[in-house]
Formats: structure tokens, C-alpha cells, sequence
């Protein structure tokens, strides 16, 4: 599975991408400098239960860390996702 991210000044997503399908997306807005807000993640049933969800939220993390931007996870399924994974907290606003 391949995850892309797409973004411009004013929002952006990452895609997961399997066999020219997509299995999920994940989309957040720019909230100034430095900081995103997820605001929905949506996977394609054909996918369900492998985990999809968890890694885009996960790239969005290595994203943030990578640019030293700060998540505020809006949607309820990225929230869960920080709420479970304490290693993920440093991220966040």
C-alpha cells in the first residue's frame, strides 16, 4: 500500500493507494503556521478492518515530525487513533 500526501497553503490529504484502488483518505486544513487539523478520515469498505485508518493517520504524524507541524485531531477516528498510542502525543496542540 502506497500513501500520498497532496497539499497546498490552505489543506491537503494523504491517500492510501493499493493496486491503482483507494483504500482510504485522510484530509486536514492548515490552522496557521506549523499546525494541521484532521478533520476526516474515510476508508473504502472494500478495505475495512486492515488497518488503513491507523496509517494514514500515522503518516500525518511522521509528516509532522518530519516538518515540525503540530495535529489537532478534529475527527473522531484520528482522535482515537492519539488517544490510544500515548507515543503519539508529542504532535499534538
Amino acid at each position: 500500500m502506497n500513501i500520498e500526501q497532496f497539499n497546498d497553503e490552505k489543506k491537503g490529504s494523504f491517500k492510501a493507494i493499493e493496486n491503482d484502488k483507494v483504500a482510504g483518505e485522510m484530509t486536514y486544513v492548515w490552522a496557521g503556521p506549523g499546525k494541521i487539523i484532521i478533520d476526516h478520515t474515510e476508508v473504502n469498505p472494500d478495505f475495512s478492518g486492515k488497518g488503513v485508518g491507523k496509517k494514514l493517520v500515522l503518516e500525518a504524524v511522521k509528516y509532522a515530525r518530519d516538518n515540525k507541524v503540530k495535529i489537532l485531531p478534529l475527527c473522531p477516528f484520528a482522535k482515537s487513533v492519539f488517544d490510544k498510542n500515548p507515543d503519539l502525543q508529542d504532535v499534538l496542540f
